[in-house]
């Protein structure tokens, strides 16, 4: 690809010969004096899950929502957010364009519009990939239609969805779309092909450019993160998706949410949990008025169209025995019912095969069961030859029909046949971790200790747009969602405010957001906030950031650790109210978390979320606690910081907290800060053994089990014929204890051979493996099969090896031979097959 844009001049190839001369080539082009930088050309992975409204209806919908007539259907996400608050004032982001690099999208979608192109809703974009899914190359084209993925469509909904029938609009449904797709129905594309999806969105004149999707590097030096930092440094917001790993705990931001002006969206979970289950509908008496109700098909499903009265097991919404003994005697035929009942209650003893088998012997043929909370509707299922159609809906329409048919009402329910039937979107509760930072989102620092996330908003459940091809909408979950949320919620402040740039709309949103309190994933604890590092300053609150009278001229501040820290700090509060006003500062603590377990040993152990915390902060003082601002004036504020002191800095505890910045405008503001308690450079980034090291294993199982030195691994030789299966292969394994600048193994020959040899840190190294040396490593590692040749394509000859594996330390300097961390393994004895 030719890369020649205005902010990024570069290209894209692939070399075809043999190693050695493949490594001769990238040495040639890598010399020559306009070349800058090469980096390899990394694959990235879009997550890939399992009646045409007009503009009268939208308006008609925003003036509902402002007379309040539909509180209750109120979009959760956008309640969360206090979009629904703008939203009523009349901003829908309208004559901004917000470009988008996904995997496309169904703009045939009548809830996107319906067509592409000028006067569209989905007015510009290209297609970098093709749609054609067989070619090895890509194929672009001008039409950026996705029918297979959804992930684009998806998120494109989020954004600027138009009034559906499921009675929800995206944040900022005045706004216009540009999609530069980047994938093929695999999901699957490059690096390169989204720096120039990036590009493109930019010098098409997008307003603000989003993207969820990353690779895993998590630097800032990334050329991917050095393109969307370029693009927001010249005045066009770009907000990121920062992964799904927080399950792997600190230091995992990817890229380009690592960018230095990126801005980097965690993911907080909806406050309901929204469920696609199949409409059916009921009328109550004599009544003709319909009244819908959302179904979980069972089995077995509905084949027919059905309308039949129902019939209840029991008037009593809290029994634990319905039709668990078999009927009384005067029970009525049950063929022309449905018969409603509630679910069984688990080690009751009763079944739901034992239910229908007593429902049966009355002639039941349809079965309706009812949850016993409204957290879950579980598909319910019978092998009893006799049920027709087996279904069950939440405890509350449960208790409703329940309700009526005590009143002495009749209740006939409508159900289509499960092919065809319409879709229902059913709210579930969700008590337990609605409203707090999703655990799946990635946390940070970055590589470079900058704070990633710098903002949450809603990503867990959520409805949107999809594939009419694929149902039209789904539910999906992740930093895939928040992001896009984010980037309308920016076009809606942008309306208010009459602003684009960049980071004065990451400063608003950052400080009026909501920080959340620690959920460890299981519990909030209600005493403590959350970590910076896993939420930023906290959720948007789209409202406050619209309206809010204060501009700081940070969104948050780092101490990095503690050979480079500097514990004061100022930044800048600028008050654009016409009186003046006084600001009093303040300090509210963090979880302290560390990055390592707790161990004694001289190996550091990694650890998964929720990392360990302490019991120690910050503490934080400024050179005055008040301070008055003049109308329309700006004003320094001095903040003197002193880490904590009772923590184990060989584990790299990252403490966290909010300078607070209450006003007499009754404006509360928050600036998260975070630092490393320890030294970044002084932690060996790679160290030996199974847990969080580097090893020696084989490609016997799945499971990575290091192997005993001397082991001896007899293989096909390279360029052989043998297609024999069953070969067991070594592999070095290297699991990274933090990002790496470069990686380096290196293979030395404990047997003599006749190889030439390089020393490096005290070995006689007779070359490389294939793909090393690696750059900007993220913490995740992996593992590299040894198939016997090296990176320049030389044959390994028969003998014994060992591994060396070799990596920068961060902060490190390459060129300095002390600035590396040093590994080897066990020796291994390598042998070809006769």
């Amino acid at each position: 690809m030719d890369l020649k844009f205005q902010l990024f001049k570069g290209a894209s190839f692939h070399l075809k010969s043999d190693v050695a001369d493949i490594e001769a080539d990238k040495i040639q082009i890598a010399s020559k004096p306009r070349v800058k930088n090469v980096w390899p050309v990394r694959k990235i992975s879009f997550p890939k899950p399992d009646t045409t409204l007009t503009g009268s209806s939208l308006t008609e919908f925003l003036r509902r929502v402002k007379r309040r007539e539909i509180e209750n259907e109120v979009f959760t996400p956008h309640l969360m957010t206090q979009v629904d608050k703008l939203l009523a004032e009349g901003y829908t982001g309208k004559g901004l364009r917000i470009g988008l690099v996904d995997t496309g999208v169904d703009y045939k979608h009548p809830a996107l519009g319906g067509c592409f192109g000028e006067g569209c809703l989905v007015e510009y974009g290209y297609d970098f990939n093709g749609d054609n899914n067989t070619s090895p190359v890509p194929i672009p084209d001008p039409d950026p239609y996705d029918g297979c993925v959804g992930h684009g469509t998806h998120v494109a909904g989020i954004i600027a969805a138009q009034l559906n029938e499921h009675n929800f609009t995206g944040a900022a449904p005045g706004v216009k779309l540009g999609m530069y797709k980047a994938t093929g129905c695999g999901g699957q594309t490059t690096n390169e092909i989204l720096i120039a999806g990036f590009n493109a969105a930019f010098e098409a004149k997008s307003d603000i450019i989003s993207c969820s999707a990353g690779d895993d590097s998590g630097w800032a030096s990334d050329p991917w993160a050095i393109v969307a930092s370029r693009i927001a440094a010249a005045g066009v917001p770009v907000v990121v998706a920062p992964g799904n790993s927080g399950n792997l705990g600190l230091w995992y931001p990817s890229t380009p949410a690592s960018g230095v002006n990126v801005t980097a969206v965690g993911s907080v979970e909806n406050t309901v949990l929204p469920m696609l289950l199949n409409e059916a509908t009921f009328t109550v008496g004599n009544s003709t008025l319909s009244e819908r109700f959302g179904l979980r098909v069972g089995t077995p499903s509905y084949q027919a169209n059905i309308t039949l009265r129902l019939w209840p097991v029991s008037n009593n919404t809290a029994s634990e025995t319905d039709a668990c003994q078999p009927l009384p005697d005067d029970t009525p035929d049950l063929s022309n019912t449905v018969a409603l009942l509630r679910m069984p209650t688990s080690g009751s003893g009763c079944t739901a095969e034992m239910q229908a088998t007593n429902l049966a012997a009355k002639g039941c043929q349809y079965l309706l069961w009812y949850s016993q909370s409204n957290r879950e509707v579980p598909g319910m299922y019978t092998s009893n030859k006799s049920i027709k159609g087996a279904g069950s809906i939440i405890s509350s329409q449960g208790a409703e029909f329940i309700t009526l048919l005590n009143e002495g009402k009749d209740v006939v329910v409508n159900i289509t046949n499960s092919a065809s039937a319409g879709i229902f979107v059913q709210d579930l509760d969700d008590p337990v971790t609605g409203g707090y930072t999703s655990r799946s989102s990635s946390w940070g620092p970055t590589q470079e200790v900058q704070v990633k996330p710098q903002i949450t908003t809603p990503g867990g459940n959520i409805l949107s747009t999809y594939p009419l091809a694929l149902g039209g909408y789904a539910v999906l979950s992740g930093t895939s969602m928040a992001t896009p949320l984010l980037a309308a919620i920016f076009a809606l402040i942008s309306e208010a405010r009459g602003t684009k740039d960049p980071q004065i709309l990451r400063s608003l949103v950052s400080a009026t957001a909501k920080p959340k309190v620690w959920f460890d994933g299981e519990t909030a604890h209600d005493n403590i906030l959350a970590p910076v590092a896993q939420q930023g300053a906290g959720m948007v609150q789209a409202w406050d950031a619209a309206h809010t009278y204060t501009i700081l001229s940070e969104s948050s501040i780092s101490f990095n650790d503690s050979d480079h820290f500097v514990g004061e700090r100022t930044f800048t509060i600028q008050n654009t109210a016409s009186e003046d006003v006084t600001y009093v500062l303040g300090h509210t603590k963090a979880l302290t978390v560390y990055t390592f377990a707790d161990n004694s040993g001289p190996v550091l152990k990694s650890t998964t979320f929720p990392n360990p915390s302490a019991d120690d902060w910050a503490e934080v003082k400024f050179a005055s606690d008040e301070i008055t601002v003049p109308a329309g004036g700006t004003s320094e504020v001095t903040v003197i910081l002193s880490p904590p002191q009772n923590l184990n800095v060989t584990l790299l505890p990252v403490y966290s907290g909010y300078i607070t910045i209450n006003s007499t405008k009754s404006e509360s503001l928050v600036l998260p800060y975070l630092g490393v308690a320890g030294s970044l450079y002084n932690t060996p980034v790679v160290q030996p053994g199974y847990d969080g090291g580097v090893y020696l294993t084989n490609t016997d199982g799945h499971f990575n089990i290091p192997v005993a030195a001397n082991t001896t691994f007899t293989i096909n030789r390279p360029g052989s014929n043998d297609s024999s299966s069953g070969i067991i292969y070594p592999k070095l394994v290297v699991w990274p204890t933090l990002g790496l600048p470069a990686l380096r193994a290196d293979v030395v020959a404990v047997t003599a051979t006749d190889l030439p040899t390089t020393k490096w840190k005290g070995y006689e190294t007779i070359g490389s493996l294939p793909g090393y040396p690696l750059y900007l490593v993220p913490r995740n590692g992996g593992g590299t099969v040894v198939t016997g040749v090296l990176e320049d394509g030389t044959v390994i000859p028969e003998g014994t090896y060992t591994f060396i594996a070799s990596a920068v330390k961060v902060y490190g300097d390459a060129t300095k031979e002390d600035d590396w961390d040093v590994v080897e393994t066990v020796p291994f004895t390598l042998k070809y097959k006769s």
